[in-house]
């Protein structure tokens, strides 16, 4: 059977509202498509899954008008489109919300939703009382009821700031929909409703391309599911027929027997003790503590004070009470380069900004961490930095061309490799792990966990921040909650299960009397 048979054979409908017909890109030294067809048909979910690199950013930016095709063609209704500009997409019915939001936060959701092509009244003017009604109509078809046309957007949270770009694609009659990345900074309550109302959006027969590294999510909306994988059409499936493991050798080419492997490791003494830790709003009188050999999988909430707690911990933002004790020692950490020399390190959540310098280069960010290290009489030591960073590279086998090339060329997964051996080259005791996978694909996420589970191996104490349960699941001996500021319940790995940690989380009786 061939690729094209299998991905029509459960097809009966005529013609699809969006049919990508045998796309080839090629960029400087690059061939990021390679012959790429899929169709995507009315009131259907349709996942595009593939690692970083697999060309899905390509495709889509191709299907937006922002990338012209080498060869193929993009149609619609089956009939042939040229989306040489984002306008042609647009005029094609075609939107797409991208994981960084498009929005211009001083203005209010009406002028948001309408920007560019605002109601106007017979003199050319803009037709405010039009455009707040017109809002107010979208609102309510979508059954959204906490949002008014009036709000500024910037006051807005995150989930209700992606509402309001689904409302401006709705305004244009976008009857195609690409959410790239759509719930990797909502709270698990905002992924509920984003899946309510792309329901209601493929009720009425829009056709919804779904890219997300999230397996469970694709399970949860899509209909059917393309995978891509270096460039290349793999696989069209019904979601119904297949399953993740099958989706994973897919999308890496080799089967992953565990997406957590969890080694089997000594557990010591307590490497860090704390007890009644304050630093208002967001910890309250936290206590746990991390033995050596330990991963600790920290879980809650967006707002529950997970990161706050680990920045208070890394001197980010000092204690305000309470007592911090590191093997043993009582210590008083006001500042991150005092935490690193007391053997801890941190990894935060947002690895672009905090985590990594971008613009500089693989060498030099294995070594910033480390400088003294290899530094001398205030000259970096350029042969021992390349060597630094040379082990680094083949310690946690970084994929790149050479030391020198730039960091934040590299994929997602290589990056966050590279934030984790900058700082374990300081060789600490304590490991601070803030969403250490989140927005790598599923194969770079083996590799990390492979590895948090080699570093407790080796005796290495670990405190792991997660919003995904299956990855705190799947890779903590112990799992703490955290809500409002507080651990409100603990579970040893054979307790904690979805149902346990999440009731915890969410705060309801259940989870009040198994922390009492």
């Amino acid at each position: 059977m061939t690729m094209t048979t299998e991905m029509h054979r459960d097809d009966t409908r005529a013609t699809p509202l969006l049919s990508v017909r045998a796309i080839e890109k090629s960029f400087p030294g690059v061939r990021a498509l390679s012959g790429v067809s899929f169709d995507v048909a009315s009131g259907e979910v349709h996942a595009l899954l593939g690692e970083n690199g697999a060309g899905k950013s390509t495709l889509i930016k191709i299907v937006s008008g922002v990338f012209p095709p080498d060869r193929g063609e993009v149609m619609v209704d089956g009939n042939p489109v040229n989306l040489a500009r984002p306008d042609d997409a647009r005029r094609a019915g075609i939107a797409t919300i991208y994981q960084e939001l498009l929005l211009f936060p001083e203005l209010t959701v009406a002028e948001n939703v309408f920007m560019g092509h605002a109601p106007r009244t017979r003199f050319g003017r803009v037709d405010w009382r039009t455009m707040r009604e017109k809002t107010n109509e979208l609102l309510a078809s979508l059954e959204i009821y906490d949002l008014q046309a009036d709000q500024i957007v910037g006051s807005l949270s995150v989930g209700n700031r992606q509402r309001v770009e689904i409302l401006r694609t709705l305004s244009q009659d976008a009857r195609i929909l690409i959410m790239d990345e759509p719930t990797a900074a909502l709270t698990e309550y905002d992924v509920t409703r984003l899946f309510e109302i792309v329901r209601k959006l493929k009720a009425r027969g829009v056709a919804v391309i779904y890219i997300s590294h999230k397996l469970d999510e694709i399970f949860a909306i899509a209909d059917r599911v393309t995978v891509l994988r270096d460039g290349a059409h793999v696989a069209t499936k019904p979601v119904a027929e297949t399953d993740s493991a099958a989706l994973v050798q897919l999308m890496v080419g080799r089967r992953i027997e565990s997406l957590f492997p969890k080694i089997a490791a000594p557990i010591g003494e307590p490497v860090l003790e704390v007890t009644d830790l304050e630093r208002r709003p967001l910890t309250r009188t936290v206590s746990l503590n991390v033995r050596s050999g330990e991963i600790v999988g920290l879980a809650g909430l967006v707002g529950s004070g997970r990161s706050e707690l680990a920045q208070t911990i890394f001197g980010v933002t000092p204690a305000e009470g309470g007592e911090i004790r590191i093997a043993g020692r009582k210590v008083d950490i006001r500042s991150p380069a005092q935490a690193r020399s007391l053997g801890i390190a941190y990894v935060p959540e947002d690895r672009g900004t905090q985590g990594l310098v971008r613009p500089m280069t693989v060498r030099e960010n294995f070594s910033l961490a480390a400088l003294a290290k290899v530094a001398f009489a205030g000259f970096i030591d350029r042969t021992s930095e390349r060597r630094l960073a040379a082990d680094g590279v083949a310690r946690f086998a970084v994929k790149t061309h050479s030391l020198e090339q730039v960091a934040g060329k590299l994929s997602g997964g290589n990056q966050q490799k590279i934030v984790l051996g900058k700082w374990l080259a300081n060789q600490p005791k304590l490991l601070i792990l803030d969403e250490p996978t989140r927005g790598i694909d599923v194969g770079a996420k083996a590799e990390i966990h492979r590895l948090m589970g080699e570093l407790a191996a080796q005796g290495l104490a670990v405190l792991m921040i997660s919003s995904e349960l299956p990855e705190v699941l799947g890779m903590s001996d112990r799992v703490l909650v955290m809500r409002e500021g507080r651990i409100v319940a603990e579970f040893s790995r054979a307790e904690a299960t979805q149902e346990t940690v999440g009731t915890a989380m969410m705060g309801s009786r259940k989870s009040v009397e198994q922390a009492a």
